[in-house]
This record gives structure tokens, C-alpha cells and sequence, in this order.
């Protein structure tokens, strides 16, 4: 019933329409209607000239943060200096603090196989976390070569206008694509990159150790260090000098310090431990999910090309081709190359090849 009356008040409505339009028309004057005529026009015209077939919800978006994203990005790119210098500032304090408050104060107590312990884990770890982040703000990430026409790219860069191979992406505080980009890192003044990804993990693994080492180490100290600041307004005032006063403010500050990175700096390590074992980075983990809710949705499933497997994901992370490689390359400074040219992505030889219908760019 419903369709065979659609059927007959369809065609009624649009000879009801046609006559409106011609009563319309013969009322309305010339002048009048050269005006609607010419509105239209220009209607048509300015959606003919702001016509994006990109365009969308997310480019409306961008577009309105674009000052806010410039703001940022200066921000970033002129305070990276600062950053670098707090971070050197602050790592350089807490070792002054061991050696001149914590040290003599050890010597006391520990005895000789403990301080040999604490002497050669302590020196090994800051001599990774030095190395690691000297390397990680040094180490230029990677960037695609321009000029060249015998490289794989997957897209053109909408910034550089220029060709871009599979992981890459455009850094707007460099202005300029990075090799498998993961981030700009600000602590770093630096992107992490291709050539400089392991530098940055590591020296955020090392970190998170120190930290974790020094809390742990220096809780007892901390305590009593914390006890001693609450009497110093008793009455009568303890008797402490002006040296002991410095050391109980330099030992909390040294706990809180090395405590609130540990957490912080120790969450930021897992989460990117969880992409590497995944073969992501940051902005891939976030290409991935969108493509996998497509996929998903037209009953399908994603693979990533790059995820080997765990362990392989960490062998081709890490450079470790042999099992000496773990004590070399891992647990002492190394500064090899990591695996390829960051433009083309064959797994290396010794890694089983998974096969995948969908790739990530």
C-alpha cells in the first residue's frame, strides 16, 4: 500500500512544484529575479572555488588550530635549547649529589664487596645514559634524499612537495620529512628517527634505571634525612651545621627528583617498548588503528608488514644480529647503523618474512 501510494503522490508533488514555480516566475519581477539569478551564481561559483575533495571534518579542524599548531611549534623548536640544557642540569646535579652527600656517607657503612657493587653498576649506568643521549641529540633521524628518482615512495609530501617513502612523515617544528619518523622530541631538541630511534629508547631505558637505583639506594638516607628537616624548628634547634643542613635538603631532593622521573620517564619507556615489540612507532600505532576499524568494517583483516614477531621486532630495533650482539651492542655503548636505509623496508636475512595484504604508510 505504502509504495503504490508513493507511486501516485510522487508525480502530483512535482507538477504542484511546477506550478508554483511558474506562478512564481510570472509574479516576480525581471529586476527581481536577475537578483536571485545572479545570487545563485555566485553561490555555485564560491563553492566551485572553495571545492576540496579532501576536505572534511578533519580538515576544518586543522585549518582552525593552525595558529595554535604554529604557536607550538615555535615554542618547541626555539625552547629545545632549554630543554637540553634542564635535562643536563638536572642529571649533572644528582651526580654531584652522589659523590659529594651520598658517597662519604657510604663509605662509612657499606662494606668493600657492596661499594665495589654500587661502584661499577652506578659508573656503567651513567656512563650508557651519557652516551646514549649524547648520541640521541647528535644523530640526525634520517631525512629523504630530494632529487632523486630511483627510490620507493608511497606518497608525495602535501609540505615539501617532494616524493616520501613508506614510514616517513613530515616534522612541522623541522620543517622537513624525517625517516621513520616516531616523534619530535623536545628533551632531545631532536626528531627520533630512523638513525637515532635506538639512542632514544636507551637512553630513556638507562634513565629510568638510574632513577629507579637512586630512589631505591637512597630511601634509608631519605628518611632519616626527611626527620632531621622536620626538627629543625624545634626549640631548642638541633645541632646541626650548616654541611648537614645542606646534605639532608640535597638528599630529598636528590629521592623526589629521581622518583618523579622514575614514574614519569618509566611509563614513557613501557609504552614504547609495547610499540617496538608491536614493529610501530608513535604515528604508525595511530595509522594502524584507523586502518584496522576500516578493515574491520568491511570484514577484512590488517596486518602489519613490519611486525616480524616480538623478538624479531626487538633483534632488528636493537641491531643484534648474533648473540654476542646483546652484550655489544646492548649493554655497552655502540654506535652501529641500524637495519637499512630507512627508505626501503626488506627484513633483514635471518628474519622469517611475513606475508601482508595491507602495508602502513
Amino acid at each position: 500500500m505504502r509504495g503504490q501510494r508513493s507511486l501516485l503522490l510522487g508525480p502530483a508533488r512535482l507538477c504542484l512544484r511546477l506550478l508554483l514555480l511558474l506562478g512564481y516566475r510570472r509574479r516576480c519581477p525581471p529586476l527581481l529575479r536577475g537578483l536571485v539569478q545572479r545570487w545563485r551564481y555566485g553561490q555555485v561559483c564560491l563553492r566551485s572555488l572553495l571545492y576540496n575533495s579532501f576536505g572534511g571534518s578533519d580538515t576544518a579542524v586543522d585549518a582552525a588550530f593552525e595558529p595554535v599548531y604554529w604557536l607550538v611549534d615555535n615554542v618547541i623548536r626555539w625552547f629545545g635549547v632549554v630543554f637540553v640544557v634542564l635535562v643536563i642540569v638536572l642529571t649533572g646535579s644528582i651526580v654531584a649529589i652522589a659523590y659529594l652527600c651520598v658517597l662519604p656517607l657510604i663509605l662509612r657503612t657499606y662494606s668493600v664487596p657492596r661499594l665495589c657493587w654500587h661502584f661499577v653498576y652506578s659508573h656503567w649506568n651513567l656512563v650508557l645514559i651519557v652516551f646514549h643521549y649524547y648520541q640521541a641529540i647528535t644523530t640526525p633521524p634520517g631525512y629523504p634524499p630530494q632529487g632523486r628518482n630511483d627510490i620507493a615512495t608511497v606518497s608525495i609530501c602535501k609540505k615539501c612537495i617532494y616524493p616520501k617513502p613508506a614510514r616517513t612523515h613530515h616534522c612541522s617544528i623541522c620543517n622537513r620529512c624525517v625517516l621513520k619518523m616516531d616523534h619530535h622530541c623536545p628533551w632531545l631538541n631532536n626528531c627520533v628517527g630512523h638513525y637515532n630511534h635506538r639512542y632514544f629508547f636507551s637512553f630513556c631505558f638507562f634513565m629510568t634505571l638510574g632513577c629507579v637505583y637512586c630512589s631505591y639506594g637512597s630511601w634509608d638516607l631519605f628518611r632519616e634525612a626527611y626527620a632531621a628537616i622536620e626538627t629543625y624548628h624545634q626549640t631548642p634547634p638541633p645541632p646541626f651545621s650548616f654541611r648537614e643542613r645542606v646534605t639532608h635538603k640535597c638528599l630529598v631532593y636528590l629521592w623526589f627528583l629521581c622518583s618523579s622521573v622514575a614514574l614519569a620517564l618509566g611509563a614513557l619507556t613501557v609504552w614504547h617498548a609495547v610499540l617496538i615489540s608491536r614493529g610501530e612507532t608513535s604515528i604508525e600505532r595511530h595509522i594502524n588503528k584507523k586502518e584496522r576499524r576500516r578493515l574491520q568494517a568491511k570484514g577484512r583483516v590488517f596486518r602489519n608488514p613490519y611486525n616480524y614477531g616480538c623478538l624479531d621486532n626487538w633483534k632488528v630495533f636493537l641491531g643484534v644480529d648474533t648473540g654476542r650482539h646483546w652484550l655489544t651492542r646492548v649493554l655497552l655503548p655502540s654506535s652501529h647503523l641500524p637495519h637499512g636505509n630507512g627508505m626501503s623496508w626488506e627484513p633483514p636475512p635471518w628474519v622469517t618474512a611475513h606475508s601482508a595484504s595491507v602495508m602502513a604508510v
